[in-house]
């Protein structure tokens, strides 16, 4: 077999960046090239107008400390104060009006005022008793099968594309249209759910600008190495580097090349957190107007063994003004834009030893948006008696999440999520 020195340099570049099926990772700024193991997946979808935002809590988010019914008996028995959302008292939280069970008194925890605000004004709605069929309390299996888009563990080693990848399909590929970035993830590696999407950029942060080690030169020489073929490995290559430089090039910048301060609109304030972080990028991208269709948005600190009171207290706050944030800016997209968040599972019911909760099952989805018919709770509510819990100690999930996600993004949901069939909850306005 005769090897080429050109061959031999992209092959070497490819081992020592860490080339792994859906992305380039191992230095800075070249990790953002997505490449994908076959970026024809999911030819022919015909998606709907709008751009979807992701935002995933990683680490098991216990929504019974978000979205809690107060003055449940069963509730009250399992948690302690300092791990519920409390009907009364200084530290009451928020009350939500709602039908999902009109006789329990549903309210969100004190923290997350924001939330509140857009759930009162009908931007949010929230999803009760949802997530994965499969039983698993593993961070990583739930993790890779909500982003994979399947519900069973022994369907992950033949789903080799994201979810999200297979929603946009041809159209998200990007490989024929210079200057569209059509999806990324604001952590430093794309997200499972893009596997398979050429084109897909990691964007952790825009600050000091968007492109490979090296400056120039560096992007030149990639360029030129990947100018020639027409392999899938190629034309995505050539499509991550195009997004890097329309990215970098749409950024305005000070006299002295200096990537200049961002100026929220709508008098939004985003705070220096990961998620203040992630969605002031998005924001930034959106604006763009290079064709975004999805972006996916990680936060973390959510696994909450112990000594929960104050660091869920601390995340929760920190997401909701993070949100808050991002809709106040976008306010000029809302139409085409919604946010759903989601998290692998729930938590225990029960409080631990440790003043935490365990790994649990059923949890809650949240859905921003302008077509978003919110100021509602829904789904179906299990109850939380010992009897209608999951295996005697968790929230029971009565939604499939896919459901939710369906919803949201229509008619290429069959591709998204094969062999799956939901009806829909009304999450979005008719």
């Amino acid at each position: 077999m005769t090897i080429s020195r050109r061959s031999m340099m992209r092959g070497g570049l490819a081992a020592g960046l860490g080339l792994a099926g859906c992305g380039l990772t191992g230095l800075p700024g070249i990790r953002s090239l997505a490449f994908a193991a076959d970026a024809s997946a999911g030819v022919g979808a015909e998606a709907p107008a709008g751009t979807l935002v992701v935002v995933f809590l990683r680490g098991g988010a216990d929504m019974l400390a978000l979205v809690a019914p107060a003055d449940d008996p069963d509730y009250h028995a399992a948690r302690t104060p300092d791990l519920r959302v409390m009907a009364e008292g200084q530290k009451a939280g928020i009350r939500l009006e709602q039908t999902l069970a009109p006789a329990l008194d549903f309210r969100l925890h004190p923290d997350a005022a924001p939330l509140a605000d857009l759930y009162a004004g009908r931007q949010l709605a929230i999803v009760h008793a949802v997530g994965l069929t499969d039983g698993t309390r593993s961070h990583f299996v739930a993790q890779d099968l909500m982003e994979r888009g399947i519900a069973r563990e022994e369907d992950l080693a033949r789903t080799g594309s994201g979810w999200v990848a297979r929603w946009l399909g041809e159209e998200g590929r990007g490989e024929g249209e210079p200057g569209r970035v059509p999806a990324i993830g604001t952590a430093s590696a794309p997200a499972a759910a893009l596997a398979g999407m050429g084109g897909a950029l990691a964007v952790p942060d825009l600050r000091g600008g968007l492109a490979p080690p090296g400056g120039p030169q560096a992007a030149a020489v990639l360029a030129a190495l990947y100018r020639q073929g027409d392999g899938s490995y190629e034309r995505t290559a050539r499509a991550a580097l195009d997004g890097l430089t329309t990215v970098d090039g749409r950024l305005p910048r000070e006299a002295g090349g200096k990537v200049a301060a961002y100026d929220a609109e709508g008098g939004a304030v985003y705070e220096e957190t990961e998620a203040g972080r992630a969605l002031q990028t998005v924001a930034r991208v959106l604006k763009m107007d290079i064709g975004l269709r999805a972006a996916c948005v990680d936060v973390g600190g959510w696994d909450t063994h112990e000594n929960q009171q104050g660091r869920f207290a601390n995340a929760v706050g920190q997401l909701s003004r993070a949100i808050a944030a991002f809709h106040a800016d976008t306010q000029r997209y809302d139409r085409d834009l919604t946010m759903v968040v989601m998290s692998e599972f729930g938590r225990r019911l029960r409080g631990n030893r440790s003043q935490g909760t365990d790994h649990g099952h059923g949890g809650a989805m949240m859905v921003l948006g302008g077509r978003v018919a919110g100021g509602r709770l829904l789904g179906r509510w299990p109850g939380l008696a010992s009897h209608q819990l999951d295996r005697g100690v968790d929230l029971a999930v009565t939604t499939d999440y896919r459901t939710v996600l369906s919803e949201l993004i229509g008619p290429p949901a069959a591709r998204s999520f094969p062999g799956f069939q939901g009806a829909p909850l009304g999450v979005l306005r008719g």
